[in-house]
């Protein structure tokens, strides 16, 4: 997809004054946020968890080399091979290859986030296969031919009005009535549609949540089953992942399944777990007769050992964004690329460059709710704080905002003046106000009280209030 985060204040502005938009995300916090507390809540050594869990991928992302060998050497020992993708096009190249190879015209797909960072669907259907999407989610964005807007819920910013006009405008077959305004009967429709792609598909193509490499394995979880299908029923079988995905031996990927799903969904395990080592064996009743892991890297290896390294060990829940206040007001879209919310903020700088997405890391309240539920405890504040300071020292940011820290910064560091400075704005301001105790208009404050008033602050500063009553 083109990264559009340019345009993340228009987008953001739009997506405020979108009534259907805003009604879709209103879900969010009766849904995940909720359920990942009583998840949370639920599970004593929750906490614990989350620090096993870190230790986990910190110590992988340590030895990465070690671990992408070991995991290579186990495929090929289990008859799959694995393909190492530096940039986005040597992935997709690959796939089409693979593809090519078994003269597929259709594939399945499920699951994977990373093909959408790749834009391989667009990739395919250039060279004339036709990527099937699977999940209920992602086959009504196919069908709407939009990106989604969340890492684990891709529709959310979508009603179920809106979902029902789209069946049935690409499915006319369906009688008015047909009820479609339940998640049942859409699964149903959809499962009477996507039954025949499933069993005619040449190749199926998957995501990972983990990597194993003690046993070479392929780690997936959802909620549908159509990720089961979409790898066990056509001849071939492909995961698309990245390098970050890797954990060194299966208990670990069990100690991180635990925290998943209850920071992604509130469930205490998701519906379906999948394992999958290498192709069908010969007494196997089912499974794909080839199984290739193509490894993405573009640009992850990059952030190895620089202030940015914490964000890979981030395992796509999609906590942050649940509990973020401003992804709840703007939706995903809004963010421009792959990633939204609090990781996407980080993440995407790192992997397109900050010049073209310097507004991500600063469309933050820096509440610090996303660390707090981040299950594998990054620091998303502190690094969204490191890309700020990159902005500023590389002259990236307006001029105007340049030379406001710079004044700020002057003030700031000489004690007097800038207790005389905040002690005579804080009077001023709160003259202005007046008993409203509130500013609907401020000069070089337009930004705020366009959309807002501004609270005043108290007649007194803080320091100014402490020596007066300390004096009493």
């Amino acid at each position: 997809m083109d990264v559009t985060s340019p345009a993340f204040k228009d987008k953001a502005a739009h997506a405020l004054t979108d009534a259907q938009l805003q009604r879709a995300l209103g879900n969010i916090g009766h849904g995940f946020v909720h359920k990942r507390r009583q998840a949370a809540d639920a599970l004593p050594e929750f906490e614990r968890l989350r620090d096993e869990a870190r230790e986990i991928k910190t110590h992988t992302l340590a030895h990465l080399d070690l671990y992408i060998e070991a995991f290579a050497d186990k495929v090929a020992a289990a008859g799959g091979q694995v393909h190492f993708a530096e940039t986005a096009y040597d992935a997709r190249r690959a796939v089409v290859d693979i593809c090519r190879m078994h003269e597929a015209r259709t594939v399945t797909k499920a699951k994977s986030m990373v093909s959408e960072e790749i834009e391989l669907n667009r990739y395919l259907k250039k060279k004339g296969i036709a990527p099937i999407e699977t999940d209920l989610g992602e086959y009504i964005l196919q069908i709407r031919n939009e990106a989604p807007s969340h890492i684990i819920a891709p529709a959310i910013h979508l009603t179920r009005d809106q979902i029902e006009a789209d069946f049935r405008r690409v499915h006319r077959h369906l009688s008015e009535a047909r009820a479609l305004d339940e998640p049942a009967s859409l699964l149903a429709e959809a499962r009477a549609i996507l039954r025949e792609k499933f069993l005619s598909s040449d190749v199926g193509i998957t995501g990972a949540n983990f990597l194993v490499a003690e046993t070479g394995s392929a780690v997936i979880v959802t909620n549908e089953g159509n990720a089961d299908l979409t790898q066990s029923l056509p001849k071939v079988h492909i995961v698309v992942t990245s390098i970050e995905k890797l954990v060194p031996t299966m208990e670990d990927a069990s100690t991180l399944l635990r925290v998943l799903a209850r920071s992604a969904t509130g469930q205490d395990m998701s519906v379906y777990t999948t394992v999958t080592t290498g192709p069908r064996r010969p007494d196997d009743p089912d499974g794909p007769e080839e199984f290739h892991v193509v490894l993405v890297d573009n640009g992850r290896s990059g952030m190895l050992g620089t202030d940015f390294q914490e964000m890979l060990r981030c395992i796509r829940c999609g906590a942050c964004m649940n509990h973020c206040p401003v992804y709840q007001a703007v939706g995903g879209h809004s963010y421009g690329w792959v990633y939204p919310g609090p990781m996407g903020a980080v993440l995407t700088p790192s992997l397109v460059g900050v010049e073209q997405t310097g507004h991500l890391p600063n469309a933050s309240t820096f509440c610090g709710r996303c660390e707090s539920v981040c299950p594998v405890r990054i620091p998303l504040p502190k690094l969204m704080r490191h890309w700020r300071e990159d902005e500023f020292a590389r002259h990236l940011q307006p001029r105007a905002a340049r030379y406001g820290l710079g004044v700020w910064a002057f003030v700031a560091r000489r004690p007097r003046l800038y207790r005389l400075a905040t002690g005579l704005a804080a009077a001023t301001l709160s003259r202005l106000a007046g008993s409203r105790g509130r500013l609907a208009r401020l000069p070089l404050a337009g930004g705020w009280t366009r959309h807002r008033d501004l609270p005043a602050p108290a007649p007194r500063t803080f320091m100014a209030e402490w020596k007066a009553r300390k004096r009493a």
